[in-house]
């Protein structure tokens, strides 16, 4: 992770907020670690299901992967469950170490041949990231194999990388189940998904003792885990909405961690005292979402006028600081291959003028919709205003994170403000949520697909995305990314990206080995506490 700015900015309003409590400093105990967070968008714990940033929290705390990337180590590929692999013309074999699952029962070839069965064939959204590499509920039984009790294979498409493949196989999506546990408990066909949406089936250091949503997470150490034993005996996550009162608990000591705090509160850590403020570049982007299946925003014009319609630079300035950059391009400015950032910015003339054009003089009237938590809402608050200024009025519409990622999903919106996220620390990998949608029609049930999602039909850039992924040339490889970060941006893209997301957190000067990565999958066995 990389430190944030190290300028102290606590205001006068912050000081005052303190008096309401007297900071006793009542320390959680060493053994417990507690975040303050928003679990908002927790809404299942099955991680062939489960996609949201918290819940990838969640995920890597109890279930390992054959893989990991570890961002400490600038995302290289390091072992898991698999203590080695080999990879050849068609494919990969992976090793596996000795292991056990909680219950007891021993992590075979089986549980990984089950477990990326599962992820295709239960066909949630998370399916979409091995879909868009050519791997499907019908071919992927004869694309694995198990070999032996330890030894795994998986075949590689004509759409997909070695490498790319390695980083699908360390996302949480691809984390592995019980195999044994879990066919205890499906019902009706459905993969045992019932019951692994409230329940876990993992290796990891830590096990799930209780979730209640919109409210906790306990987890507890896993006395059966393969590697190091957790320091932390127990992992509390709170479920703090309200940023004020997170900054309050952080500054009392009666949490370790606070995740979810807005701009101000989290500068108003920085040169604090035992505390210190940390910024993980995630790869990912807050972003506008357009439903091109409704009009007007199926109007590409209309679309580029509300490009010219958002004060980027001010909303950065103000409302984001250490949540975001402006970037319009959908690859992070500083990561290899990426282009320059189009001239988008607040331009209310011009985009007044793309309106008329487009056929509405008089503007627009259309609502969008957010989850409600910080920088979300402030940032549709801003656009909102910045719309006025070129006659597009705006009703916003705040909902928890269920009832958002539904209507997402259902492209029950005209705008939204979504979060995506790399599938890979690369180019490509930056671009895959906003190139792909291989079948745009609405029967196709595609929500997996970020683009599917805004009905925007793109079959040029989708194809181009194809050839880039399956180009095994690093040099051709590049010239195809570079042509297809232009073309996006010439589209007048229905998924425009505003800002690139990072992730602050703020923690208690003695909190040690917290870390995270551009997917929020954050292991916690090694975290300790240093009085």
């Amino acid at each position: 992770m990389k430190l944030f700015s190290k300028t102290l900015i606590a205001g006068m309003a912050f000081a005052a907020s303190l008096t309401v409590a007297p900071l006793s400093q009542a320390a959680t105990p060493d053994n417990q670690l507690v975040i303050a967070t928003s679990l908002a968008q927790v809404l299942s714990v099955d991680p062939q299901q489960g996609t949201e940033p918290k819940t990838q929290e969640v995920l890597a705390a109890v279930y390992d992967r054959l893989v990991y990337s570890d961002d400490a180590d600038k995302n290289t590929i390091k072992p898991q469950l698999a203590e080695k692999w080999d990879i050849d013309d068609t494919g990969i074999t992976f090793h596996l170490r000795d292991a056990t699952f909680s219950s007891g029962n021993p992590v075979t070839a089986k549980d990984v041949a089950f477990s990326l069965t599962r992820l295709l064939k239960l066909n949630q959204s998370a399916s979409a990231y091995y879909k868009s590499a050519g791997y499907t509920a019908e071919n992927i039984d004869s694309l694995i194999k198990v070999i032996d009790e330890k030894t795994f294979r998986i075949n590689l498409t004509d759409k997909v990388t070695a490498e790319d493949m390695l980083y699908r196989l360390a996302m949480g999506i691809s984390s592995i189940v019980d195999s044994v546990e879990v066919e205890k408990h499906v019902d009706h066909n459905d993969y045992g998904n019932a019951w692994l949406r409230t329940h876990v089936a993992g290796s990891g250091p830590f096990t799930l003792r209780r979730w209640v949503p919109n409210e906790t997470v306990i987890l507890e150490a896993n006395n059966a885990f393969w590697g190091d034993k957790p320091a932390m005996k127990r992992v509390i996550m709170r479920h703090v909405p309200e940023s004020q009162t997170a900054r309050l608990m952080l500054a009392r000591g009666d949490v370790d961690i606070a995740n979810a705090l807005t701009a101000p509160d989290v500068k108003s850590f920085t040169g604090k005292s035992g505390f210190k403020v940390e910024q993980v570049k995630i790869g990912g982007f807050y972003v506008l979402a357009m439903n091109a299946g409704r009009k007007p925003l199926d109007n590409p014009l209309v679309r580029e006028a509300l490009a010219y319609s958002i004060d980027y630079k001010g909303i950065a300035n103000t409302i984001l600081g250490p949540y975001g950059r402006q970037r319009n391009v959908p690859v992070p400015e500083d990561w290899a291959g990426a282009i320059a950032n189009p001239d988008w910015s607040f331009q209310p003339e011009k985009a007044k003028t793309l309106l008329a054009e487009a056929g509405y003089p008089d503007g627009l009237t259309l609502t969008l919709k957010t989850i409600a938590q910080p920088p979300r809402v402030d940032i549709a608050t801003a656009l909102q205003a910045n719309f006025a200024q070129v006659g597009i009025h705006i009703e916003i519409k705040q909902g928890n994170g269920a009832d958002i990622v539904s209507a997402h999903r259902a492209r029950d919106f005209d705008l939204l403000l979504p979060q995506a996220t790399a599938i890979m620390p690369n180019a490509l990998g930056a671009m895959n949520d906003f190139v792909t949608n291989p079948d745009n029609r609405l029967e196709a049930k595609n929500a997996g697909n970020f683009v599917w999602r805004s009905a925007w039909d793109i079959p040029e850039l989708n194809t181009l995305r194809n050839q880039a992924s399956s180009e095994r040339d690093p040099a051709k490889r590049a010239a195809l990314i570079k042509t297809l970060q232009e073309k996006f941006v010439a589209a007048k893209p229905a998924v425009l990206p505003m800002f690139e997301s990072f992730a602050p957190i703020v923690l208690q000067d003695d909190v040690k080995g917290y870390t995270t990565n551009l997917w929020s999958l954050n292991r916690l066995e090694h975290v300790t506490k240093a009085k």
